[in-house]
This record gives C-alpha cells, structure tokens and sequence, in this order.
C-alpha cells in the first residue's frame, strides 16, 4: 500500500496539481495585492465614495449593504486587472508567436486505376491498392 501511495503522489499530474494550486494562490494574492493598494486608491480621483459606512436597519438587524459595494467594486477591478494586464497581453503574444497554417488543400490527382482522388504526392491508391508511377 505504501508503494502505490508512493506512486500516486510522484505521478505527475499530482505534482503538476499541486504547482499550479501555490502558482495560482501566490497569483491572486499579487493581484489582490495590486487592485487594493493601487487601483482602490485610484477610484479617489474619480469621486467614487467608500461605501463601508452605508447601511440600513431591517427589524433589529443592521444590513451593511456597502461592504458589498465594496466587493462587488474590488471584483469589478480585479476582473479588469486580470483582463487587461494578463489577457490581453497573453493573447496579443500567443497571436504573434502562432504560425499561420497552411489552410490550402494538398493537390490532388486520380488514380488511373480506379479513379479515385488521391493525394498527388501518393505512390499507392489507398483504395485499389496499385502502385502508382
């Protein structure tokens, strides 16, 4: 048991898991970091308000509804960082580094044998199976 315990934890799919859980927590941690240290502050240049201090009271229960216009607000921005800073730069770079594929068809020819179409590179008929000159 402690071999296929051993075997399954060293697969590497579990390990690839595993890195791409920690890349990705210490990813959103950055970006979280970089939405409410830089771009949170910014929205003061914009005249939009802190909405932490808004509520209203519903029987004898306080409703903080601004703290979810926060959020709703810093997952707007972090959207938007993600977006526009990791995105469309990795779209814009896989597009530039993609070579354009040959979409034209391979030229084609029939066989004398069958008539069939076959690719004129062929030296044997994929359907009768003569050689071809």
């Amino acid at each position: 048991m402690l071999k296929e315990f051993r075997d399954f934890i060293l697969r590497g799919n579990v390990i690839d898991l595993a890195v791409g859980i920690v890349i990705g927590a210490a990813f959103g941690a950055l970006v979280t970091s970089f939405v409410t240290n830089i771009l949170t502050p910014l929205l003061g240049l914009l005249q939009i308000p802190e909405f932490s201090n808004l509520s209203f009271t519903a029987g004898e229960s306080e409703v903080p509804y601004g703290l979810f216009l926060n959020q709703l607000i810093t997952f707007v921005l972090i959207a938007a960082a993600i977006f526009f800073f990791v995105v469309k730069p990795v779209n814009a770079m896989t597009a530039r580094l993609k070579k354009p594929e040959d979409e034209s068809e391979p030229p084609i020819k029939a066989c004398p044998f069958c008539t069939m179409d076959i690719p004129a590179a062929a030296t044997r008929c994929p359907n009768c199976t003569s050689e071809l000159s």
